[in-house]
This record gives C-alpha cells, sequence and structure tokens, in this order.
C-alpha cells in the first residue's frame, strides 16, 4: 500500500512561500487545508489530555492502551456533543 506523508511545512518555509502569493498559490492553500485539519483533530486531543487526563500511554498491554484510547475518544466526541447541544440551547 502506498501512502503519501503529508506534513506540515516549517513556519519560514510558509513565510518565503507567501513572498511569492501568485506563483505559490497552490502550496499556500495546500498548506491552509493542512492547518484546517489539524485544527479540527487537535480539539480532542486537548479534551483527551486535560479533562480526561491521558497524557501518555502506559505499558500495560497493546490491547488496553487502544482499549482505552477507544473510550476516550468516544467520551471526548461526547464531551463535544455536549457543549455543542449547549451552545445551541443558548443561542435559541
Amino acid at each position: 500500500m502506498d501512502v503519501d506523508w503529508l506534513i506540515a511545512e516549517r513556519p519560514g518555509k510558509v513565510k518565503t512561500l507567501k513572498q511569492h502569493p501568485r506563483k505559490n498559490k497552490t502550496a499556500i492553500n495546500i498548506e491552509y487545508m493542512k492547518a484546517s485539519i489539524r485544527a479540527k483533530v487537535e480539539h480532542s486531543f486537548r479534551i483527551i489530555k486535560r479533562q480526561f487526563g491521558f497524557v501518555k500511554a502506559r505499558y500495560k498491554g497493546l490491547l488496553k492502551n487502544d482499549n482505552q484510547l477507544a473510550m476516550l475518544f468516544t467520551l471526548a466526541n461526547l464531551f463535544r456533543v455536549d457543549q455543542m447541544i449547549r451552545q445551541w440551547e443558548r443561542s435559541q
């Protein structure tokens, strides 16, 4: 299986891309797309790390770590849905 990993460019590289915006328009748009995806994903990791205290994986078995992470991501999703419902109720 062939996978292309799209890693974000370093800030200095993005800065040099922005010096010639017409020439580097595609590269700049790709960087913005990667940044927007990263911003959406990092919210879940913040909830898991701060609200539920998962800072590092323990060496107690890969299956147990996998199960714990699956449960924490499920809880993070429920936490986000609860936040969205409360925000929606305030706006009504």
